[in-house]
């Protein structure tokens, strides 16, 4: 049971910091409002957290929530690639509608230069392992290539998704990254479908 207040603690910080970059802004957000939406203390939030910097490393955290949250939608029905692309789609729904590009870019630059862990790419994240599942599943039903490995595969396809969150960042969220994706998306995974 301390195991699950540990985490919703730490959960309820960060969906509160979130929520609160994304309404007034991260420099406009201070640690005391982030206490005070998230009802806990300022020993629990130090507890967890070294300042406010320290949250955006979380943004991971958030995109996982989703990821856990689509996992009853997707249809045994669905192909492999039709999964992949649905949560891609719902993904960058939520990024458009709840985390601003500023942030969005903000962590994608401190993972460019932190020497310390890239929770971008911590292969235990339910985002990795929920890919991985997909395409291996994909590859044992012929419906996706089997010429590169499940984990090459994952790795190109988490490679594609920052490239397109990148590209939106610097083009300043000036088109939607939903749309775009999911006019470009399916040609950058066509090379993962079986030669006919």
């Amino acid at each position: 049971m301390a195991k699950k207040n540990v985490r919703n603690t730490r959960g309820r910080i960060v969906a509160a910091a979130w929520r609160l970059f994304y309404e007034q802004g991260y420099e406009d957000t201070t640690v005391e409002e982030i206490i005070e939406l998230s009802r806990t203390s300022r020993g629990s939030f130090y507890h967890y957290f070294d300042g406010k910097d320290a949250l955006l490393s979380t943004l991971s955290d958030l995109f996982d929530e989703k990821y856990e949250s689509l996992q009853p939608q997707l249809d045994s029905g669905m192909t492999a690639m039709e999964q992949l692309l649905f949560l891609n789609r719902e993904l960058f729904g939520m990024i458009e509608d709840s985390v601003s590009r500023d942030l969005l870019a903000r962590l994608l630059s401190t993972q460019l230069v932190t020497s310390g862990e890239k929770h971008l790419l911590n292969r235990d994240r339910t985002y990795y392992r929920l890919l991985r599942r997909i395409i291996t599943a994909g590859q044992a039903a012929g419906e996706l290539t089997d010429r590169r490995s499940a984990g090459e595969l994952v790795k190109l396809y988490a490679l594609c998704e920052r490239a397109l969150m990148y590209d939106w960042c610097l083009w300043g969220g000036d088109y939607s990254l939903r749309e775009y994706a999911e006019k470009n998306l399916p040609d950058f995974l066509s090379g993962f479908l079986p030669k006919k």
